[in-house]
């Protein structure tokens, strides 16, 4: 039963985090729909499937993490940088959508990427599959960082 609970609270976590940030935002297909975009801009329904996959993705490697068996001194740091990168995930669509800062937006979202590529190489050493699941990740992020960085241009 333990091992249910945790898995449902992994699991959980990211999209409950992406949820609230979902929420406070709201009205970000309004904004996205007024901005001027930069060539290969998806749709705004787009975002929320794959921010969901993401989370989901996310969770699951972070369950791998925990119930890996690995000793608490691996998994407990790669445990509290995945936390911070949650936190740092939640804080850009404020400073994006929110606040409309597209500049610090985009370098807020360079940190989010250096955290989730150590996140990253933490989840591999301790069970590779978590570490690969990470990997649609940094690629999002890496779109995301050329949409952001053009948003910010020709806005």
């Amino acid at each position: 039963m333990k091992k249910k609970w945790y898995w449902l609270v992994c699991i959980a976590l990211p999209l409950a985090v992406g949820g609230l940030a979902g929420f406070i935002t709201r009205d970000s297909f309004e904004i996205y729909s007024q901005l001027n975009l930069p060539p290969f801009s998806p749709p705004g329904w787009v975002f929320p499937v794959a921010w969901t996959i993401l989370y989901l993705t996310m969770g699951i490697a972070s369950g791998l993490v925990l119930s890996s068996g690995a000793f608490q001194e691996q998994t407990m740091p790669a445990l509290r940088l995945y936390v911070l990168q949650l936190a740092v995930n939640f804080v850009w669509p404020i400073l994006f959508f929110g606040q409309s800062l597209y500049l610090v937006s985009f370098f807020w979202l360079l940190l989010l990427l250096l955290l989730v590529i150590l996140v990253t190489i933490w989840f591999y050493r301790i069970i590779p599959s978590a570490g690969i699941l990470f990997i649609p990740y940094i690629l999002w992020l890496i779109f995301a960082g050329y949409l952001n960085l053009g948003v910010y241009i020709l806005n």
